[in-house]
């Protein structure tokens, strides 16, 4: 077990781990700031927080994935405020908010979020961009996805909400983009043809009533204009605002295990919200990117279907889910507990190329008498120190534990590593080591003062 000693750091972090155990791409402070924070779980790791935290010191906040099936909570003098679309970091003053060409964009639900927003004293106009290249979430997308949700073998767990339909339709060539809301002839021209083709769907599949095009073109049209003010060429914006110095965060929806192709395939979302989604899904280059900061909770969760290896039985799930008000910051929907799970943040450290991650939550472990850490599966004979691709395999995996004492003591007013009792600095230690990255910061509460950066970040 590693020395418990603070001073004993790995690039100004708290670096228990021996250097030999850091990943390669775990280098040391360089002078760009330009940041990419992912969620390197199942999603809601809390990641709300840690950009609201780490925003503070960036310019443009980017949202480059999803829709508005994920949310982001952010608690902010006393005050909570829950993003879907709109990036998370704008309770700072003076931010822009890009939402990029990788988000799928339903202008009801995104006008009713500027409005909440604009109600509590933000200045949208100015603060708010939208991507022209962004694709538009309609209504047929909607009921579509609750059609092939209800009639799919297999159930994967979707909001109902358009994001997956809206995607496939976006790589099928026939989706409608913000570019095109905004240009009232081409969008009726454009939807008539859309319109056409999905009653000719709903009809031969689902014997599901037609879509009316006329009702559609006039509220769609309204939206177009309502928006408008907001549109930008996402890629001219950036260019420029890094040529003016401006520093760049980057923030995704969901987390690594739901990305459509490092994640625990079907049971995923469907787009890339691993780092690399981060470019294609804003229009900056990859060279614009420094630093990537994986966000983890010290226990793991997800919503929906698929496997979770290290799912907590009934009585402790509860007692987890109700400390850490483990319900979707969108749906409402509870939860699934479990236990940390180092196979899976080895993954999305491997995925994302993590200089550093993030650890939430700490305080919900402070009870516990024992923690477990999982450290690898077993399947039947096998032993496992990947995740498997595929997904029957994880279901039946079994996780292999090492246990830690817990630390019974409150960490919630914790300033500093040093605050922390012992045990939780060597359980923080041993997710160091078996992730091969550095801890840059740990949250324990839900306030913004209930968390703290360690080292330079």
């Amino acid at each position: 077990m590693p020395s418990s000693s603070p001073s004993s750091s790995v690039n100004g972090f708290i670096g228990l781990s021996p250097r030999r155990r850091v990943q390669p791409w775990a280098r040391a402070h360089r002078r760009g700031n330009n940041i990419v924070i992912v969620g390197a779980q199942w999603g809601d790791e809390g990641k709300g927080k840690i950009i609201d935290v780490l925003s503070a010191g960036a310019d443009i906040l980017v949202r480059y994935q999803g829709g508005h099936n994920a949310g982001h909570t952010v608690i902010a003098d006393g005050a909570e405020f829950i993003f879907h679309i709109i990036p998370s970091g704008l309770l700072h003053r003076g931010k822009v908010g890009l939402i990029g060409n990788g988000v799928v964009i339903d202008p009801k639900a995104l006008l009713e979020e500027l409005g909440r927003l604009k109600a509590r004293g933000i200045e949208v106009k100015r603060a708010v961009k939208i991507s022209d290249q962004a694709h538009v979430i309609f209504p047929y997308h909607q009921q579509l996805d609750a059609l092939e949700e209800a009639t799919r073998e297999g159930r994967i767990g979707t909001t109902g909400r358009g994001i997956g339909p809206c995607y496939v339709d976006k790589a099928a060539r026939s989706g409608i983009r913000i570019a095109d809301l905004c240009n009232p002839q081409a969008f009726a021209e454009r939807l008539r043809t859309v319109v056409e083709e999905k009653n000719r769907l709903l009809k031969a599949l689902y014997q599901a009533p037609p879509i009316n095009y006329d009702a559609l073109r006039r509220q769609y049209t309204a939206y177009g204009r309502q928006l408008a003010p907001y549109v930008v060429n996402s890629v001219q914006f950036l260019q420029e605002a890094m040529a003016q110095g401006k520093r760049l965060l980057f923030e995704g929806a969901q987390g690594t295990l739901l990305d459509i192709d490092h994640g625990t395939y079907p049971y995923v979302t469907s787009s890339n919200s691993t780092a690399g989604g981060a470019c294609v899904g804003s229009g900056a280059p990859p060279t614009a990117i420094d630093h990537v900061i994986g966000v983890v909770k010290a226990y793991t969760t997800r919503v929906g279907e698929g496997p979770l290896p290290t799912e907590f039985p009934d009585d402790l799930m509860h007692r987890i889910r109700t400390k850490g008000k483990e319900f979707g910051a969108t749906t409402g929907r509870p939860r699934r507990c479990g236990w940390f799970d180092a196979v899976v943040g080895r993954h999305a450290v491997w995925v994302n190329g993590c200089d550093a991650v993030a650890v939430t939550k700490l305080d919900v472990l402070d009870d516990m008498l024992e923690i477990q850490i999982c450290i690898a599966y077993r399947d039947g004979r096998r032993l496992l120190k990947s995740v498997p691709s595929d997904t029957t395999v994880l279901a039946r995996c079994r996780p292999v534990y090492e246990t830690l004492p817990g630390w019974r003591q409150d960490t919630g007013r914790a300033g500093k590593v040093a605050d922390l009792p012992a045990a939780a600095r060597r359980y923080l230690q041993r997710i160091e080591a078996l992730l091969g990255v550095p801890v840059c910061l740990i949250s324990t509460g839900s306030t913004r003062e209930q968390a703290f950066k360690v080292g330079r970040w």
